[in-house]
């Protein structure tokens, strides 16, 4: 399984350790991904996907799941989070927010 985010699509990010003497050794730099279920309105259930807990922060801000994928353009959305937006999409009638 890859390591990125569903939500922000945040991926591992590649650097340098840098000693005291200047010497320069490759590192990666991880997001931290935690499995969450995130509980949809408008479907009536619990939606588990794997996200960042800045991306969980991020929903949570937003007033839950069906909100914050219906205010972010499909565009900004990974694949697996555009297939839940279209489903909630579909559980309300095809209504849009913004």
């Amino acid at each position: 399984m890859a390591r990125r985010c569903t939500i922000s699509g945040s991926k591992t990010a590649y650097g340098q350790n840098v000693s005291h003497s200047n010497r320069k050794t490759p590192r990666r730099f991880l997001p931290n991904l935690q499995q969450a279920t995130l509980v949809s309105e408008a479907l009536g259930a619990g939606v588990g996907i794997r996200l960042s807990t800045r991306s969980l922060r991020t929903v949570r801000r937003h007033g839950g799941l069906d909100a914050f994928l219906l205010a972010t353009p499909d565009s900004r959305l990974g694949e697996e989070a555009l297939r839940i937006k279209h489903r909630i999409q579909k559980a309300m009638g095809g209504k849009r927010k913004g």
